[in-house]
């Protein structure tokens, strides 16, 4: 079964099936998939090695960064990650059937709202193969089918883990074929973006130019973040030993994740400002002051620094060049600390604390499937409860809409 749209259609039905899909079920096919990759991890680690002499050509030609090629070495610690994840996913609640509140319309007639999944969501990523254990782990306990696309650059570690995870799951009892998929070939990404008839969401991991492509050319929703465009104001009052240690962590702890910090805004009164630049040029980075650019991503141990009059001025920078990823304000002003927590209009607004710490592992979700700066159901690092949407139950005892219309019966609308 290699027709893209044959596998969208058998995913969909994979989907129907797990919508009943009970906890245990549920976790028994995680610990069943973290068995079968521990038994196969040397195989797994064969393939990596296929993968690690082949992306060096690709490193040589420019078509993948050194960086991109260090991400896709899996190693004994990477895979103690993956199973630890897993893990960690078992433990954690199950995001289905949650219900979120209950209201009697009326006698014998209650509405309840309650979390379901969403369907079948399609994955693509670069790099990083240890992604698709992660995603397959959220997607197993949130009760939704997946089809993942990875980079050419992993294609032989992806297929050998989607291998060991499938052939776990068919030995789970009850549990539908077909939940977990992958494909390899650019066409089947072009072919995916229009099968809104059967994809449900999609999710893009990668490059601000993965991400705009997604967006822009298909009608599926899409969740995710462009650009990570990550500020951290620092304000006249904060302390300058530990806000020079935060503002080196944000930039330098990992220069090309998407919640390293790209500009730091200064007040004008702040009394170290040469010690933060000592601070951040000693660790390696460059300081780029006033660029005409400052929605520019570096992804690297670059950053841009503006200096500003006060807090009101560093919110209207970070909502007028931001990305609406995660910004934070170092301050020992209770003021200004309120002030810029309620108006900067991002998925992370942090007080006293580097940037970095915007992930889904961080956050306790256990793993995370992406980050989202959209406005829509998930916002922020995604997890489980990122995976499921909601529906309305009503039950009722053969009530009819006649008597209400008329003015006979009214609601009382009570929350339970």
């Amino acid at each position: 079964m290699d027709n893209i749209k044959d596998i969208a259609k058998s995913a969909k039905e994979a989907s129907l099936k797990l919508l009943g899909a009970g906890t245990q079920l549920k976790n028994t096919a995680l610990e069943a998939v973290r068995k079968n990759l521990e038994l196969h991890k040397d195989e797994i680690f064969e393939a990596n090695k296929k993968d690690l002499e082949e992306a060096k050509s690709l490193v040589e030609s420019g078509e993948i960064t050194q960086s991109t090629y260090a991400r896709l070495k899996l190693d004994e610690n990477k895979m103690r990650d993956m199973l630890k994840g897993i893990e960690d996913v078992i433990s954690l609640e199950d995001p289905v059937n949650k219900v979120f509140w209950t209201k009697e319309l009326d006698d014998g007639l209650v509405l309840k709202k309650i979390s379901c999944p969403i369907g079948v969501i399609g994955v693509i990523f670069e790099a990083r193969p240890d992604v698709i254990s992660q995603i397959a782990s959220l997607a197993v306990k949130s009760g939704n089918a997946v089809i993942l696309k990875g980079g050419k650059e992993s294609n032989h570690t992806n297929a050998a883990i989607a291998k060991v995870i499938n052939e776990a799951l068919e030995r789970v009892e009850n549990f539908p074929e077909n939940a977990i998929n992958l494909v390899f070939s650019r066409e089947d990404i072009k072919g995916l973006l229009g099968l809104d008839e059967y994809v449900d969401l999609i999710i893009p991991r990668g490059s601000n130019k993965l991400v705009k492509y997604i967006q822009e050319n298909t009608k599926i929703p899409v969740l995710g973040h462009a650009s990570g465009i990550c500020h951290i104001f620092v304000d006249e009052s904060a302390d300058i030993e530990l806000a020079n240690k935060v503002c080196v962590d944000a930039k330098v702890q990992y220069p090309s994740a998407c919640n390293a910090v790209e500009t730091i805004l200064v007040h004008k009164n702040y009394p170290a400002l040469n010690e933060l630049k000592e601070a951040l040029c000693d660790a390696g980075v460059e300081i780029i002051e006033n660029p005409e650019n400052f929605s520019h991503e570096y992804g690297d141990k670059i950053l841009s620094l503006k200096i500003v009059n006060d807090v009101d001025e560093a919110i209207l920078h970070i909502n007028k060049y931001g990305s609406g990823h995660t910004d934070s304000i170092l301050s020992e002003n209770k003021e200004n600390t309120e002030k810029f927590m309620n108006y900067v209009d991002s998925a992370g607004v942090y007080h006293n604390v580097s940037t970095r710490f915007s992930d889904g592992f961080r956050y306790g979700f256990g793993a995370e499937v992406g980050i989202s700066t959209n406005k829509t159901h998930a916002r922020g690092p995604v997890g489980l409860d990122g995976l499921t949407i909601y529906k309305y139950k009503l039950f009722g005892s053969y009530q009819t809409v006649e008597p209400y219309a008329k003015g006979e019966k009214t609601f009382k609308h009570k929350f339970i």
